[in-house]
């Protein structure tokens, strides 16, 4: 479906960003592959690897909360993945407007250039903590995703559809409970929040693929939850904190003690394949594409919580996760 066609990717130059590009470049053959995000030294490292050297390639500097630009970059665009997001949480206890103006303004900014400029496909990454938010950046992530749904009904007769993709913790990626173990590790002290903890998990390959798959069946208004392992962050600090003092400290601002992909809430609206959810939006007009999902409807009652997930990771596949995160980012493995 990707080749020949023109894709753009917000937040482009972030771990998501570039290897979704990279798993574009190696899998299709696109006409234009553009890179938007405000951070010209991460751009021109891109321009610089080896694995990004495409004549199919594009770099466009610009800010999702700057709607001129959006409508600038979105001339000529087939596809868009909107990874672009400010998503740390205790930042977001206390920097509230710039998350509001980023994760809100910037999905309303994105619908407009959007329908605007006859773009075909929007596919917006999401979190588990848009569903049943209790932290800031939960909540502006559950506006972004309402906005998204929504807009296939603001889009008129226009072409143009949405959809959001929401799953959990990228494993390895910057921020996440692994490195912050593992960069700890070298001082023989590991910190946890709460010992009860669990998490959803997902590898950054496998996340991509995931998102791509949404983009080719999309019919607009889903929100697609992937079927993915939970971990204990006990079994976590148990893999890799050998030799280490281990201190809890208590949940930061904002901070869920399990964490939820599809809500009872949801569940009316949700169906089950095989590898996914799907939450349907709640309008009539949407009843005519149930038949295209196929799948079966979730009962009453029905939650995917990180805690009661069958899928849940043995201490041994732990250690080896781990193991190939430190090797990857250069942390000593002998765990």
């Amino acid at each position: 479906m990707l080749n020949g066609k023109s894709i753009l990717v917000t937040g482009g130059t972030g771990s998501f960003g570039r290897e979704c590009i990279h798993q574009i470049l190696k899998k299709y053959k696109p006409a234009r592959l553009i890179v938007f995000s405000r951070d010209e030294l991460k751009q021109s490292e891109m321009q610089q690897d080896p694995r990004f050297h495409s004549p199919a390639m594009r770099y466009f500097l610009g800010d999702v909360r700057d709607p001129e630009r959006l409508q600038r970059a979105f001339r000529g665009v087939d596809f868009v993945i909107h990874a672009a997001a400010l998503k740390q949480v205790p930042a977001a206890e206390y920097n509230p407007h710039e998350f509001i103006k980023t994760n809100i303004g910037g999905a309303m900014n994105i619908v407009e250039a959007a329908v605007n400029c006859g773009v075909q496909r929007v596919i917006a990454l999401s979190t588990d903590k848009a569903a049943n938010p209790i932290n800031l950046y939960g909540a502006t992530k559950l506006c972004s995703d309402k906005i998204f749904v929504a807009s296939n009904s603001y889009a008129g007769r226009s072409p143009t559809r949405f959809a959001a993709v929401r799953y959990g913790n990228v494993i390895g990626s910057r921020g996440s409970v692994i490195p912050v173990f593992l960069e700890q590790r070298k001082r023989g002290r590991i910190t946890i929040t709460d010992k009860r903890m669990t998490r959803f998990l997902i590898s950054l390959n496998n996340g991509v693929e995931f998102v791509l798959a949404c983009l080719e069946s999309m019919v607009g208004g889903e929100i697609f939850v992937p079927k993915i392992p939970s971990c204990k962050i006990v079994d976590l600090v148990e893999a890799m904190g050998t030799g280490c003092t281990i201190q809890e400290i208590g949940r930061r601002p904002g901070e869920k003690l399990h964490e939820i992909l599809v809500s009872e809430d949801d569940a009316p609206m949700t169906v089950e394949l095989p590898d996914r959810f799907i939450i349907t939006p709640a309008h009539p007009y949407w009843s005519s594409h149930m038949q295209e999902l196929g799948g079966m409807p979730c009962p009453d009652g029905f939650s995917y919580v990180s805690n009661t997930n069958p899928y849940q990771l043995p201490i041994h596949r732990v250690r080896e996760i781990c193991r190939e995160i430190a090797r990857k980012l250069g942390y000593d493995d002998s765990f």
